[in-house]
């Protein structure tokens, strides 16, 4: 009677499986690769989740429900010389932690108002494989969100803003870069618009993983480094370039 063995050795998730196959004809044996089905490729901007239960030290700003019809979290000082920042979220929306906080620190360094507006209506992206990225991002387009901005934008200049700034993160980005096509008025998006012929900046870090700058790892002195230049360099091209769309 002919006896067969198989001896299954895990060597590493992605070079596959190696399989030792002896056969008791001889004592000779053959290795052979097993290679699995390959896992479906993650968007590169899912990356890095931010971590929505995240204690940062609290929030020193407010959730109001209806700005420029729009929900908002905003914070800092209202009457701030007639300037104002809006920050646009990434897919996982407004009420992350660490948004908020950079948007606490974005109102105390400028000494202005700063606003975060829930542009996806509460319907930020969250990871659940029942409704994959390609699904979700399907309604929400940043080119409407860019004109779901526009109410907001002329209620802060209803309230005396005289000048606005917006930046955006990953998919805020593309908001800011669509609203910088159209409004004459914005102190141009924190994202490379040099097609665009407007002010722009572009800062390349080196080895900073998607997300960097507003879902980085606070217990990672590299990442917090970074994002903290990030910021950093953010808020002194508002400072600059604010006070010239103010003149």
């Amino acid at each position: 009677m002919l006896v067969r063995c198989l001896l299954v050795v895990a060597l590493a998730p992605a070079a596959g499986r190696l399989a030792l196959a002896e056969e008791n004809n001889g004592g000779r044996a053959r290795w052979q690769v097993y290679s699995p089905a390959p896992a479906p490729k993650k968007h590169p901007c899912l990356e890095n989740p931010p971590n929505m239960t995240e204690n940062t030290g609290g929030e020193a700003g407010e959730v109001v429900h209806d700005y420029g019809g729009l929900e908002c979290y905003v914070t800092g000082p209202r009457r701030s010389g007639g300037r104002a920042v809006i920050l646009v979220s990434d897919y996982y929306g407004f009420r992350a932690p660490k948004l908020r906080k950079i948007a606490d620190k974005v109102a105390y360094q400028l000494g202005c108002y700063v606003v975060v507006p829930d542009l996806l209506f509460g319907d930020p992206y969250t990871d659940d494989p029942a409704r994959p990225f390609e699904e979700w991002i399907k309604t929400h387009s940043p080119v409407e969100a860019a004109e779901n901005t526009k109410p907001l934008i002329a209620a802060l200049k209803k309230d005396g803003t005289s000048t606005v700034g917006v930046g955006g993160y990953c998919w805020g980005g593309k908001v800011a870069v669509e609203l910088s096509k159209t409004e004459e008025t914005i102190a141009r998006s924190y994202v490379p618009l040099k097609s665009l012929g407007v002010h722009h900046l572009v800062k390349i870090f080196p080895d900073a993983p998607h997300g960097f700058a507003c879902r980085y790892n606070a217990t990672d002195p590299f990442a917090v480094k970074t994002a903290e230049e990030a910021r950093a360099d953010m808020v002194k091209w508002f400072d600059k370039y604010l006070k010239i769309m103010k003149r």
